[in-house]
């Protein structure tokens, strides 16, 4: 593949920067000489770097803060790290981690990933998803910030799940990061903490509902539809009110689910179907006990 990219271009594209790892042919065909140090490392040499760097964090936040700065340099370092300490860093890509970074999305934001909509822009909404050009996405997850885990609404801090949730489409899905689209609708918050905070990033504003809300989401399915035809929708932390509403009615226009409803009814209908296996006994010879209720069923 030919790249007619600028060094610094090249350099700071996470998807194509391999930083060290450039071999000394690719510096001379990239025009890298004088922008890298001068010995070239190996991937297993810069996986053992960056782990060194990892274990030295000395807080959750801090190591998710790490990791997340990789993967704004470099995903393809960032990959084989979490892929070689899957077990030990998988809670700072996701769940716990990602909710003390939801909450403290504002204070924390400063490098740029995904696809933020906002209300007040809902009249280009088909310009800012035109934005991302010509390349193709396979799954988009999206959510508007309103149900975050356990947190409720924490405004624009709920980007941290799309994601955070896409790190994992590609570590255990093999989905290609460059085909994956994190997007956060923003329609505003009733968090009155957020409203009053001067330092919040999200629209400031009361969350619109009703047939302002539907239009807004409306416009956005027809846009994703109409500029990837092909696209998975992942529906993520939607409250109760919009989260069933919203997959029964774009179930039939594009491929989509709701991975608190169908995700969550998945991995329960496979861990019952394995322990029958291992039990080698049938469905209907077990006694299932249901232990209170999951409040969007």
């Amino acid at each position: 593949m030919e790249i007619d990219l600028s060094p610094e271009h090249i350099l700071n594209t996470p998807l194509i920067n391999k930083g060290t790892a450039f071999t000394q042919k690719e510096r001379d065909e990239l025009h890298l000489n004088g922008h890298l140090p001068y010995q070239v490392s190996t991937i297993d040499q810069q996986v053992q770097r960056r782990y060194q760097n990892f274990i030295q964090q000395t807080s959750e936040l801090a190591k998710f803060l790490f990791l997340s700065s990789l993967q704004n340099r470099n995903e393809i370092l960032f990959y084989r790290l979490i892929s070689d300490h899957i077990s030990e860093m998988l809670p700072y890509i996701y769940t716990p981690t990602v909710g003390d970074v939801s909450l403290h999305y504002s204070s924390l934001y400063k490098e740029h990933r995904g696809l933020y909509l906002s209300y007040p822009h809902r009249d280009k909404m088909e310009e800012m998803i035109d934005s991302l050009g010509d390349k193709d996405i396979d799954v988009v997850v999206v959510t508007d910030g309103e149900r975050i885990l356990g947190l409720g609404d924490v405004g624009v801090g709920g980007m941290a799940i799309p994601v955070g949730k896409l790190s994992l489409y590609t570590v255990f899905g093999g989905i290609h990061p460059g085909r994956a689209l994190p997007v956060f609708l923003d329609v505003g918050t009733n968090n009155r903490e957020l409203l009053a905070d001067e330092q919040y990033v999200g629209w400031r504003h009361e969350r619109i509902t009703g047939p302002e809300y539907d239009a807004f989401v409306d416009r956005f399915v027809k846009a994703i539809n109409n500029k990837f035809p092909s696209v998975l929708l992942q529906w993520e932390d939607f409250a109760k009110a919009h989260a069933r509403p919203l997959l029964e009615r774009y179930q039939d226009e594009l491929l989509s689910f709701n991975d608190d409803i169908q995700g969550t009814a998945s991995v329960v209908l496979s861990a019952v179907i394995s322990a029958t296996r291992l039990a080698k006994k049938t469905l209907k010879e077990q006694k299932i006990v249901v232990l209170g209720s999951w409040h969007l069923l």
